[in-house]
């Protein structure tokens, strides 16, 4: 693998993120964990991320995270994790171009498969291009 994926998790609760590292880690992909959506916004303008995997509902909204990861990086693939998955936000996610959209609380297992999934589709996109 020449190119190790980078992932950001965001989530205001730290066990989630402290998790969810431990688990990308153990997979291979450089992880990054944030706990405050201002301050994962502010690594966005600095960093490029492969892969995001941010909470819907903490200091800012889950959609305002996929935007700008997807102006940063157009080929970054969101996954948004949600303890408020009602109908409205998981049609709006899938109309704006969300990569998956998954209720709380999920099994670790589906979300693994998001970003293999999701890791899967940019090696695809890096064929093509």
């Amino acid at each position: 693998m020449s190119h190790k994926y980078r992932i950001m998790v965001i989530d205001d609760e730290p066990i989630v993120g402290k998790r969810l590292n431990l688990v990308f880690k153990k997979m291979g992909y450089d992880v990054l964990v944030y706990t405050s959506g201002k301050k994962a916004l502010e690594a966005l303008d600095t960093e490029p991320f492969d892969v995001v995997v941010t909470d819907l509902k903490m200091d800012i909204d889950g959609f305002e995270v996929f935007e700008k990861a997807k102006r940063k990086n157009p080929r970054a693939k969101v996954i948004i994790i949600t303890g408020y998955a009602d109908a409205h936000n998981a049609r709006r996610a899938l109309q704006e171009g969300v990569f998956d959209f998954i209720p709380k609380p999920f099994r670790l297992d589906d979300l693994k498969n998001a970003v293999l999934r999701a890791i899967e589709n940019i090696k695809n996109e890096d064929k093509t291009s």
